[in-house]
């Protein structure tokens, strides 16, 4: 899919509604408070989804309440953008209860990161872009660039991001689009039909309290399943928390990484700024990026319409 396969997706101006749903863990009111007054004081209308507030042992509900949920905020014409409420895990569940005919008639934002990625992925194959940002929940606790940047694409301005180079890098310039998420999701969706092609994208990974021999397991997995194949970049962020066993298994997560990526012809940037950390800059799913790494630091600029 080229960047100008995908759909256009509405602008957000003030006065605009944005639904806050939950499609994994549960939340409740007091949880978003924080997400709904940051919407109020831009000027946005916040919608508070259904599914805030249900309870199913770890979920916001079953998966059919939350399904739901995220299926009325895609018909109803007044929300503008859904931004997801939580992660942890159930986004990929609610896949089967989904009209994709539905999503497709009616693009609009879904923003989130993490377990989102799930749904992402399916949002990428039926042509839409995504938002990959900050949650609702917690939003406060990260960077304002986190939050910020995430309405930056919403209003359809640029992204310019300059970071220093990791010992882990391979210099170039690229024009293309990026792709992917949580290393753990897409491992999860390979075979399926529903994970993100690579070939010819940028993919970003990044995770949150692996053990490093899974970290080696699922790096397997994706280059067994020809995902790490022409790709046109590799930008890994945040890999935080890591456990290990009681045998070390001998390598950081970024080390078993590099040894994956490290002879792929392409751009490699380690160190960005978005994952699990409290700088979780956004970028868009499925659109155009340019990035130039260089020995010293890695710039990445990107746009709505991928016209960088």
């Amino acid at each position: 899919m080229k960047f100008n396969d995908m759909q256009k997706v509405p602008l957000l101006q003030a006065g605009d509604h944005v639904a806050i749903i939950a499609t994994a863990r549960k939340a409740s009111s007091r949880d978003i408070a924080d997400a709904i007054r940051y919407l109020e004081q831009h000027q946005f209308i916040p919608v508070i989804g259904k599914s805030i507030n249900l309870s199913h042992h770890q979920m916001a509900g079953t998966d059919e309440e939350r399904a739901a949920d995220l299926m009325q905020q895609i018909l109803d014409p007044k929300i503008k953008a859904i931004w997801c409420a939580k992660g942890g895990y159930g986004s990929i569940r609610l896949l089967p209860y989904l009209n994709y005919k539905a999503i497709k008639q009616n693009p609009k934002f879904l923003i989130g990161y993490s377990d989102v990625t799930a749904l992402q992925s399916l949002w990428f194959n039926l042509g839409i872009p995504t938002i990959h940002g900050q949650m609702a929940v917690g939003c406060t606790s990260k960077s304002e660039a986190s939050l910020k940047s995430i309405f930056t694409l919403m209003k359809g301005e640029e992204l310019d991001y300059t970071f220093s180079s990791s010992k882990y890098v391979k210099k170039g310039i690229v024009q293309a689009p990026i792709v992917g998420g949580n290393l753990s999701m897409i491992y999860s969706m390979c075979g399926s039909g529903l994970n993100f092609n690579t070939y010819g994208k940028i993919l970003f990974l990044e995770d949150l309290d692996e053990y490093l021999y899974h970290i080696d397991r699922m790096m397997v997995n994706l280059k067994n399943n020809q995902l790490l194949n022409n790709l046109s970049g590799v930008i890994i962020g945040g890999m935080s928390n890591m456990n290990d066993n009681e045998i070390p298994f001998g390598k950081t997560a970024e080390e078993i990484i590099w040894e994956y990526v490290k002879d792929l012809n392409c751009p490699i940037a380690f160190g960005f700024p978005s994952g699990h950390i409290k700088d979780n800059r956004a970028f868009i799913q499925g659109v155009n990026v340019k990035l130039e790494v260089t020995s010293t630091q890695i710039n990445f600029k990107q746009s709505i319409d991928g016209r960088t």
